[in-house]
């Protein structure tokens, strides 16, 4: 890597920590970066699931008082599942060639911009139909964690509706929740991408240190930032990088 490209993948794990942090939607960030920076597709997406992984453990340690409320038995059952989807998507990921990883994505992009967009009214129809799955179930749990594994773009959404789906209420609970089964899912992708050497090891060093800078800064920023105009910009940008993707997928 030269100089630029330290800057640009810096530049982008920083604001990918930033809007994680005000509002969520990093990943429509820090994936384009690194693809536009010369990356595989499936090494992009490898990459920049273990860059973010920091900015898991530190949201988690920001909610430790909620995670360790929870019972002791059930939080490590949800811990092993998580980190076995997580497994098991990185592993479908590792065994996709770029073809046809590339053929999805803007599916898969497009599928986590909906989502971030309208997040609340997912949530809000999950909670009307609490009863509809069986409450903190591995069934219900695995196919999101084994999405997590695959494409981690729209992870959060994805979870706070599921959990809304169990019943939850506890906002907090739920962040701090989601936080840690991202953390153990992020960890089992880490050991599996890793072995199967698709982390490209510099970009993701240099972008991790970005995403915990930009994460480190995004609570002051949150207050300087009308949390709409980032939500649009962010949702301009999801739906973009979706053109973009398909218009590279026809050429």
């Amino acid at each position: 890597m030269n100089l630029l490209d330290i800057l640009t993948l810096f530049g982008a794990g920083f604001l990918g920590g930033v809007v994680s942090t005000i509002a969520g939607g990093g990943t429509f960030i820090t994936f384009p970066a690194l693809v536009f920076a010369g990356l595989p597709e499936v090494v992009a997406n490898a990459t920049a699931t273990v860059a973010i992984l920091p900015g898991y453990l530190s949201a988690t340690l920001g909610f430790r008082r909620e995670v360790m409320a929870f019972d002791r038995a059930l939080l490590w059952r949800l811990t092993l599942w998580s980190a076995l989807g997580g497994g098991i998507g990185s592993g479908l990921l590792l065994i996709s060639p770029n073809s046809t990883f590339r053929a999805i994505l803007p599916a898969l992009l497009l599928a986590a911009t909906i989502a971030f967009l309208w997040g609340g009214h997912i949530s809000a129809w999950a909670a009307r139909r609490q009863r509809a799955v069986t409450a903190f179930g591995a069934g219900s749990l695995m196919p999101v964690a084994v999405y997590g594994g695959y494409f981690n773009g729209g992870l959060g959404i994805v979870q706070l509706a599921l959990f809304s789906l169990w019943g939850m209420r506890d906002l907090m609970a739920m962040n701090g929740l989601k936080s840690w089964l991202g953390f153990a899912m992020g960890l089992a992708s880490l050991a599996v991408l890793a072995g199967g050497g698709a982390i490209a090891w510099g970009p993701a060093l240099v972008m991790a240190a970005g995403t915990v800078t930009g994460g480190y800064l995004g609570a002051p920023l949150a207050r300087r930032i009308p949390r709409g105009l980032l939500r649009g910009l962010i949702a301009a940008t999801g739906f973009g990088m979706t053109g973009v993707f398909l218009i590279r997928l026809w050429t």
